[in-house]
């Protein structure tokens, strides 16, 4: 909707409200007679400005939705009867290099998505409160838990603590971060009506001991004195971790997919002079590569458990109502005791959530809305469910160009070629002007002579996967399921060995990639030690460590990708083996419209869509499609370069529907 749409709209709504005298907006209800007070939390009951509030919130993550569709997500909230949202904040996106800082208008990968005043002033137009969760650590499958790569530089740091190596780098982010949002509290007329200390913190080690609250109170001063005045909260599963992550006096909310009824109970055991709310309601879950699709709760289930928390008078908040999706490399990652004890999440945030990842309405859309009405005892206007945005499955293009993994490798600037005397993670590299490498995949890279056959070892395990090439020549295969888990390449193994055959006779070039998957975003203090690439022992050829390596990163950031030169014209019939670059570019006619990349016929790699990283694909799946909202092509000529690990397919096949396997 153009700014000018916009302006009719409200003066529309002013008319009507005038003439045909419709209920209050949620604004003009909770502010009528002026802005005397905040959301306060009184026994039993939130109150606002005077007047009492069931919050009925949404979890939407301005990071995972193109700004373009910041405001047609949020009236598809207001319309299912939602008065209020809540969003993380991940500081990994606005402080990408140590001191740099980008709220929209930097030069990063994402910048485009990164306009958080914006997006809050867009959700006070859509008649919508909100819930600022800035973190530091935010969970959300997102990368690092949303923490800076560039942290693990500091070999004994203590994330998450009341270290004061962490906490100065906290206060210089929350400095910058707050005094974007400050004056856009609900008590100085704006939409923020709670903030939330930290995350989960009850999680963060043993359950039943009390974390480091000295570190909270850190968090708690630094807004206070950036000039935050709104009612600040904590979240937990209380019935799991009690009161350990919480700070004394402040309120405590919980969060589950299950048995309300526990997590309430416990709350008014710990806090019964306070107010009920589910911070997080998980409306679905997430899915993980080699893993089987799983949508969380069924609208069933779903709608018991939300009928139940009702029952208690609580307030709520669906995580997630609308997922969105993990754009480039930004996915989190899970530890787990068992096999394969390491869980990287697909690029789809689709969550089984009441609104999918492309904003299509569920039946647990329906649901809310409907149990929303039948609870809500304050009656103010809400609009129209917005139609459904149209998809299309354009006609399948050929890739027509294409950049070998030798010229991808002499593009990569000299200032980020290092030489370094043994393996080394990403993170310490000393590029990027001290920050290191924080994703993509690392090139290992010696000059040697191999035997026709010899015998390659990597000592400790590879974090997260490798690929062998020889003189540019792949060596690894394609993994074909679960099962390549067992084999070489992959985190599962330690002092994991591979056969490399068939080197040429004389100087060779050994290259071991590896690719960053994505940091865990959960768990205690030891599943933070996050480094990626090779560490934790030597590659070994024929039992001889191999010392004097080159380093190359392979960032793949999109401006990078965008001076790609030196294309070669694509043959379907050479079957093109990777890692390769790739390219196609085709003409839209009319405006575009969302559609899906179905990519079951390619491997391993990720998707830019004329220069924007979308995400990543696996063929394995869960995810085989990639969703492509509108506002990123445009009407007339575009471009999708694909970076393919393995094996190149010949074409671009797109899909109306989002295509999942298992």
């Amino acid at each position: 909707m153009t700014g000018v749409n916009f302006i009719l709209g409200i003066l529309g709504l002013l008319f009507l409200h005038s003439k045909c005298q419709l209920p209050p907006t949620v604004y003009q209800y909770y502010t009528e007679g002026g802005i005397n007070s905040g959301l306060e939390a009184l026994p039993g009951q939130f109150r606002l400005n005077g007047k009492d509030i069931t919050l009925y919130s949404g979890s939407i993550h301005y990071f995972r939705v193109v700004p373009e569709y910041w405001r047609d997500r949020l009236r598809r909230m207001r319309a299912a009867g939602l008065n209020t949202i809540d969003t993380y904040v991940p500081w990994n996106l606005h402080e990408p290099r140590k001191g740099e800082f980008d709220f929209g208008a930097g030069n990063n990968e994402f910048s485009k998505v990164l306009n958080l005043r914006e997006f809050l002033q867009i959700a006070q137009e859509e008649d919508l409160l909100v819930i600022l969760r800035p973190g530091p650590y935010i969970c959300s499958e997102w990368e690092f838990g949303g923490l800076p790569s560039w942290l693990l530089r500091y070999p004994d740091i203590k994330v998450r603590t009341s270290d004061p190596v962490f906490t100065g780098h906290v206060k210089t982010y929350f400095d910058q971060l707050l005094a974007q949002v400050v004056d856009l509290q609900f008590t100085k007329g704006g939409s923020i009506i709670a903030v939330q200390i930290e995350n989960e913190y009850g999680s963060f080690g043993n359950y039943d001991e009390i974390k480091d609250r000295e570190y909270l109170a850190f968090i708690r001063d630094n807004y206070v004195e950036n000039g935050i005045e709104e009612l600040l909260l904590t979240c937990d599963s209380p019935a799991l971790v009690g009161d350990t992550g919480s700070l004394p006096g402040y309120l405590m909310t919980a969060n589950f997919d299950n048995n309300p009824e526990a997590q309430f109970d416990r709350l008014l055991e710990l806090q019964p002079d306070k107010p009920l709310m589910a911070m997080e309601f998980w409306a679905g879950w997430f899915d993980y590569w080699f893993g089987t699709h799983t949508g969380g709760l069924n609208p069933e289930n779903f709608s018991k458990h939300l009928s139940t928390i009702f029952s208690y008078n609580a307030s709520v908040n669906f995580y997630m109502f609308h997922g969105g999706s993990t754009f480039g490399f930004m996915n989190g990652a899970n530890k787990i005791p068992v096999f394969p004890s390491y869980l990287s999440d697909v690029s789809s945030y689709d969550y089984g959530a009441p609104l999918s990842e492309a904003g299509d309405y569920t039946e647990k859309y329906n649901v809310t809305k409907e149990l929303i009405a039948l609870d809500n005892k304050v009656q103010t206007f809400t609009p129209e469910q917005p139609p459904l945005n149209p998809k299309i499955a354009y006609p399948a293009v050929q890739i027509q160009e294409y950049l070998t993994y030798d010229q991808l490798i002499n593009h990569i600037p000299l200032d980020l070629v290092t030489e370094i005397q043994t393996v080394t993670n990403m993170e310490a590299l000393d590029i990027n002007n001290g920050n290191g490498q924080s994703y993509g995949l690392t090139v290992y890279r010696k000059q040697l002579d191999l035997a026709p056959t010899a015998e390659l070892q990597i000592v400790g395990h590879i974090r997260d996967v490798a690929m062998v090439l020889v003189d540019g020549e792949q060596k690894t295969q394609k993994p074909q399921g679960s099962g390549a888990l067992l084999g070489f390449g992959f985190w599962t193994t330690s002092n994991s060995t591979f056969t490399i055959e068939g080197a040429a006779a004389g100087l060779n070039t050994l290259d071991v990639v590896v690719e960053n998957w994505g940091r865990v975003n959960f768990g205690g203090p030891a599943y933070f030690e996050q480094q990626k690439g090779l560490f934790e022992g030597p590659i070994l050829v024929d039992d001889v460590e191999l010392t004097d390596l080159t380093a190359i990163p392979l960032e793949l950031k999109s401006n990078w990708i965008q001076g790609l030169t030196g294309w070669q014209a694509f043959e379907a019939e050479r079957n093109l083996t990777g890692p390769v670059m790739l390219r196609a570019t085709f003409d839209l006619a009319e405006p575009p419209q969302d559609t899906f990349l179905d990519m079951s016929a390619w491997g391993r790699g990720s998707v830019f869509v004329n220069g924007f990283h979308v995400g990543r694909f696996f063929h394995v799946g869960p995810q085989i499609t990639n969703y492509i909202p509108a506002p990123l092509l445009k009407q007339g000529l575009n471009e999708i370069v694909i970076f393919e690990h393995y094996l190149a397919a010949e074409q671009l096949v797109f899909s109306d529907v989002p295509i999942l396997r298992g």
